[in-house]
């Protein structure tokens, strides 16, 4: 299930990717930057299989995961599954690090030209300085330099040399809005009155808020809103008890219909899957999918694509309730097809739509890695809320 508690979820921390070939010193290096055992470390090829993601708090930077990845020169029989695994570590990547050891160099440099394509920081580092002379490190930094014009910084995970250097320059890479986006955007000011309508079914775990409620909250709370919270159930009667209408309403989506047909006109409207559609997201993009719902029909397959890997229970909303609204609209034989965690295709073609969930457990950098794919070969993709909005009919009368 979604994340609880009172850390900083994985998927709102800095991630940074450390890339390079086998053996070139990653483990060693995140090993000696964090200051503990992170990463097994050997002089066996291959010893990194599947990335490893290390939660960190780490001055300057704050709080960060540092993952461990597989070298993307791995000739194994498994290499080709660690290289899809290297891969997805790359589309989380919001900076990535890449460690040249020796001076061919093909590989490193069309890793570089990828993160360039997606507009990720990248920060080159030259491994291993201590088991060379310093007249070879020195060329080889000329070499990185002559071919990326940038200049990267030599390290060595025995002495201790650079690692002061890479916390600044890692500290000067950070994108300039990480970390400032507000779930709510730009719809409070700030001291006003938020109502959430959070119904508590069997799909939010027992004794707790599920990871969207409980972010929004906590936002509402710095932002110092008056927050008032109720069940499906209580809403009109929670709403008699306020001296005057929400500035907000927030909603489950699932309940989008109720609420609507029962909130005050002056209330502004909107769900925590729309919030998360922006926060997350495109939601330009997911409002223009949404659109293309109406060019569906019965012989139409459609990607429910959620993030959390949670056993299916009953009225699911990826699972039952959207595929039973889309197929009241276009009829019984419309397919849907369920795409768990980070099982997303590759090829997307085969789609008409791609339904995307409010992307709670994943970092940014991610989801918007599957919206530029989706893009690419031109299939619509819409997310929960907004989708479910555009077939409540009320998609034009919320606030996003």
């Amino acid at each position: 299930m979604a994340e609880t508690g009172n850390e900083i979820p994985a998927s709102n921390r800095l991630h940074i990717g450390v890339f390079g070939r086998t053996n070139s010193g990653k483990s060693s290096f995140i090993n000696a930057f964090t200051g503990q055992q992170v990463s097994i470390v050997a002089d066996v090829a291959g010893t990194t299989t599947d990335p490893v993601y290390k939660p960190m708090e780490i001055a300057p930077l704050g709080a960060c995961v540092l993952i461990d990845t597989a070298g993307f020169d791995d000739n194994s029989p498994l290499g080709g599954s660690r290289m899809e695994k290297t891969m997805l570590a790359a589309e989380k990547s919001d900076i990535a690090v890449i460690i040249f050891a020796e001076n061919k160099m093909e590989q490193e440099l069309a890793w570089y030209s990828k993160f360039q394509e997606r507009n990720t920081p990248v920060l080159l580092l030259v491994g291993k300085a201590d088991s060379r002379k310093p007249e070879e490190t020195q060329a080889l930094l000329e070499q990185i330099k002559k071919k990326t014009g940038k200049e990267a910084l030599p390290i060595s995970t025995v002495t201790g040399v650079g690692r002061d250097k890479v916390r600044e320059a890692l500290a000067r890479l950070i994108p300039e809005d990480f970390g400032t986006r507000f779930i709510t955007g730009d719809l409070l000011e700030g001291g006003e009155s938020v109502m959430l309508v959070m119904p508590q079914d069997i799909q939010a775990p027992k004794g707790r808020l599920i990871l969207p409620q409980v972010q929004t909250i906590r936002e509402l709370l710095d932002r110092k809103c008056i927050v008032t919270s109720v069940t499906t159930d209580q809403f009109t009667e929670g709403l008699v008890t306020l001296q005057k209408p929400p500035k907000l309403i927030i909603t489950d989506s699932q309940a989008f219909g109720y609420v609507y047909q029962n909130k005050p006109a002056e209330s502004m409207l909107t769900s925590f899957s729309v919030l998360f559609a922006a926060y997350k997201g495109d939601l330009p993009y997911y409002m223009e999918g949404a659109r293309h719902i109406e060019n569906l029909n019965a012989h139409s397959k459609v990607l429910i694509a959620e993030c959390c890997t949670h056993a299916p229970l009953a009225e699911d909303i990826g699972r039952v309730k959207l595929p039973r609204m889309l197929r009241k609209r276009f009829g019984e034989t419309l397919q849907t097809e369920v795409k768990s965690g980070t099982d997303f295709p590759q090829d997307l073609t085969e789609y008409d739509l791609i339904i995307q969930c409010g992307a709670c457990m994943f970092n940014r950098n991610y989801v918007l890695s599957r919206i530029d794919r989706a893009r690419k070969q031109n299939v619509p993709m819409t997310n929960y809320g907004v989708a479910i909005a555009h077939l409540t009919g009320i998609l034009d009368q919320i606030v996003v």
